[in-house]
């Protein structure tokens, strides 16, 4: 999940070097922190957090074919 999620946020901000994503385990989900550059914030997120909203879907529904549950955080 993690892969996946890498891909989809550099193939979106300009500043590839400065995107850092820490996955946490926990008992029963994973939490996946995105970093990028202030610059890149808001192509990450996109309108209204459209994007944003639809980067977590997608990553939803791989978690859910692997039987876990997993929280995308954006972290500023």
């Amino acid at each position: 999940m993690k892969e996946i999620l890498q891909t989809i946020i550099l193939n979106l901000v300009d500043n590839k070097e400065a995107v850092e994503i820490k996955e946490i385990q926990g008992e029963k989900s994973i939490v996946l922190e995105v970093k990028v550059a202030d610059s890149d914030m808001g192509k990450v997120i996109g309108k209204q957090g459209r994007l944003a909203k639809s980067i977590r879907t997608l990553i939803k529904a791989v978690a859910t074919k692997e039987q876990k549950k997993v929280t995308v955080e954006f972290m500023g």
